[in-house]
């Protein structure tokens, strides 16, 4: 643990013993006030929602995001997988920003919000800060109005469909939409890069652990932030009440003490597991990722599309830029011949 000053003083830790003392105890680490709060893409929904009223909303969205409630999506995320796969030369940021968001489209939505408008909405997630700090309010009622549209008559099969007659349903899809689009096609686009010097993962069947160890180097969600409620102890540390502390899973993916060779590519390693409250690519806890289950599917449709051709690097960065959330500083370019 040690301690930072920003706007204001923070105390940052990165042990498995920091990670679950802050993400266990929703009533001493509350959410209201934390970084999350500072973009309107985040600061709504049950993002922003602390105990008790978090427990009931969770459970409610949890239902319509789990792996039983999205069982039948597969195929589908693979077959507009297959319609967008590259050919050629193709840069991976704009390849999987544009497949991720049509992706987003047929989950939440069955494909019916309009594509210019997601587009609109979701650009400023890939520009450099402070723009997705900016507020925009006229941009955010057109696509509210959009998802109200929807949910007046959701495509069968959507998420939109089983969160239809909510109170907040429109402003929970937004927030998902907007959660769900920059980490998981930022992600995708690192693997993807990856992908191209490492033929031997591309194989169905290796994805996943391919996957895992590309959510340990890459965690999207690269810092996480709370506010103590009151005076606290978390891992040894004193903490009054109103202090921010932050954890980070991109901290704690590289210790090298939790991670031999932490800075290396060994998708292997998962297949023994990992140890408790070290890997953290979607949270942990009972504020762990709504969207994780569909974040992999994503994911592994978008790779699978890649997987049969020959797949090579052409140049680029894949250095890792900070913002919201990690993402390759770019661009990526990729060459894909054959089928």
């Amino acid at each position: 643990m040690f301690r930072l000053r920003l706007w204001r003083p923070v105390v940052v830790g990165y042990t498995p013993e920091w990670n679950r003392a802050v993400l266990t105890d929703l009533d001493a680490f509350r959410s209201r006030g934390s970084l999350s709060g500072l973009t309107p893409y985040l600061a709504a929904g049950v993002v922003s929602t602390d105990v008790p009223a978090h427990r009931a909303r969770r459970r409610d969205l949890s239902r319509h995001f789990g792996a039983r409630a999205l069982a039948g999506l597969g195929g589908r995320l693979r077959e507009i997988s297959e319609r967008h796969r590259p050919g050629g030369t193709f840069e991976a940021l704009g390849w999987s920003g544009r497949l991720v968001r049509h992706l987003l489209n047929a989950a939440l939505f069955g494909e019916a919000m309009p594509d210019q408008l997601l587009a609109r909405f979701l650009r400023p997630l890939h520009l450099d800060m402070p723009a997705p700090m900016l507020p925009r309010r006229r941009l955010f009622r057109r696509t509210d109005a959009a998802i109200a549209r929807v949910l007046a008559d959701p495509p069968h099969g959507s998420i939109a469909a089983d969160l239809a007659g909510r109170p907040a349903a429109v402003t929970d899809l937004r927030v998902a939409l907007a959660a769900g689009y920059d980490t998981t096609s930022h992600t995708l686009a690192w693997a993807a890069w990856h992908l191209g010097a490492h033929p031997q993962w591309r194989q169905a069947q290796a994805l996943p652990l391919f996957i895992d160890e590309m959510l340990r180097l890459y965690p999207a969600g690269w810092l996480g932030s709370r506010v103590t409620s009151r005076d606290t102890v978390a891992a040894g540390v004193h903490l009054p009440a109103g202090t921010l502390v932050l954890y980070s899973p991109y901290l704690t993916h590289r210790d090298p003490g939790l991670w031999p060779g932490p800075d290396l590519i060994r998708p292997e390693r998962f297949g023994s597991g990992h140890p408790s409250w070290s890997y953290l690519p979607f949270a942990a806890g009972p504020r762990s990722c709504l969207g994780a289950h569909l974040a992999r599917l994503m994911l592994e449709s978008g790779l699978a599309s890649l997987g049969h051709g020959t797949l090579t690097q052409a140049g680029g960065d894949p250095g890792i830029a900070t913002g919201i959330t990690l993402r390759p500083r770019g661009p990526l370019y990729l060459r894909l011949h054959g089928r």
